[in-house]
């Protein structure tokens, strides 16, 4: 046996857990990196440093149409819905006699006879 191969040996299992750590941290500094760049709006970077934006084509263009009007549609009909609910709270809130005082009001304010 050679004795060399002992202290080859000796320092490959020094220096690789070093090595390990450092690719770790490395690696863990990247994935953050690209974390925060994500969070805060910034664009991504290919190998060279230049920013890599999406491709915008026409399909994509009018599905984010689409699903821009179907957000608003549901936003306004969630608005009418809240509105609906407190009216329906007030009602099952309210004093009966308050609420029937104030049917009388809408009936007599409208002329009709009850």
């Amino acid at each position: 046996m050679d004795p060399a191969v002992p202290v080859v040996f000796n320092f490959l299992m020094t220096i690789l857990p070093w090595v390990a750590a450092i690719v770790a941290i490395s690696v863990g500094g990247w994935m953050w990196s690209t974390w925060y760049r994500i969070k805060n709006g910034y664009p991504l970077q290919n190998s060279w440093g230049m920013p890599i934006h999406p491709k915008t084509d026409r399909e994509s263009v009018e599905r984010i149409k689409l699903l821009t009007n179907e957000n608003a549609q549901l936003r306004a009909e969630i608005g009418s819905m809240k509105d609906r609910l407190e009216t329906v709270e007030r009602i099952i809130t309210d004093q009966p006699s308050k609420l029937a005082r104030e049917i009388d009001a809408l009936t007599v304010g409208k002329g009709g006879n009850a």
